[in-house]
């Protein structure tokens, strides 16, 4: 049996295991494995660049964040652990103080950068910590190379956090027993992601289309649904039917009214 040692993460999986553990590298899978059990040192980053640059500009990711949005971000560097499962634990880059979100600092490359591939990418680590820290919200703060700053908001998502517990009690299992692990292989769930983007479609040529259809329909839609409702009123309530100048009236069993064009026999045929 492994104990937890609070300075030693080969005793815990911390936010940074979870994406290896979600992932779909094997030999990540296994080496990180054989770090939790001491067999090799973990990987040397000091000569990691995007590693080093996501540390050295953590404090200006945190206070720009800051100055941004007005709050303020607290807990720094916490190391916390889940109150039952002992092996699970988060090294927080910090808690949002007037929303109680975990707050996670990222610098990412520009090239070919997107707002759901940034959340899908650290989805497993944000999942993680908020699940080790009971919140419900995270924020994820990245600067890019190409001196972007973007705020991402992301929920916990209780789907989510099912699966990335299964696996890490799998792995974590592995751990324990010396059975390498293999890929969990999860359908994880696409990150839903808060709507803050305003964006212009005027180079779109099918929403030109769509929208030329909508504005020309639209009155003709709300004169439509007003004549539906006025219609339904008209129908005795213990009328079955009700048919007349090309139209059927029906009512469902639950007393649901719907409404069928006649087929006209002739142009001046009469019902």
């Amino acid at each position: 049996m492994i104990n937890f040692n609070p300075n030693d993460r080969r005793h815990f999986i911390g936010g940074s295991d979870a994406r290896i553990v979600m992932g779909n590298d094997q030999d990540a899978l296994l080496r990180l494995w054989r770090e939790k059990r001491g067999e090799i040192e973990p990987e040397d980053l000091s000569d990691n660049l995007i590693v080093q640059l996501g540390t050295v500009t953590e404090v200006l990711n945190r206070a720009w964040y800051q100055r941004a949005s007005g709050h303020f971000v607290k807990d720094i560097q916490r190391r916390v652990r889940h109150p039952v499962h002992k092996w699970m634990a988060a090294t927080l880059d910090g808690v949002v103080e007037q929303t109680g979100a975990v707050f996670e600092a990222k610098f990412m490359l520009p090239w070919a950068f997107s707002e759901e591939a940034a959340a899908e990418k650290h989805m497993a680590q944000l999942q993680h910590n908020m699940w080790v820290t009971a919140a419900r919200n995270s924020v994820l703060s990245i600067i890019t190379g190409g001196g972007k700053w973007v705020e991402i908001k992301i929920h916990a998502d209780p789907l989510y956090q099912h699966l990335l517990l299964t696996a890490e009690k799998k792995f974590w299992r592995c751990v324990q027993s010396g059975e390498p692990p293999i890929l969990f292989n999860f359908e994880t769930p696409r990150p839903r992601l808060e709507a803050i983007k305003v964006v212009d479609m005027s180079s779109s040529n099918q929403w030109a289309d769509l929208a030329a259809t909508y504005l020309r329909t639209r009155e003709a839609h709300s004169e439509h649904e007003a004549a539906k409702a006025d219609l339904k009123k008209l129908v005795p309530e213990d009328a079955k039917e009700a048919t007349g100048r090309g139209l059927k009236a029906k009512r469902s069993k639950s007393g649901a009214i719907t409404f069928e064009a006649l087929v006209m026999e002739g142009s001046h045929a009469s019902l």
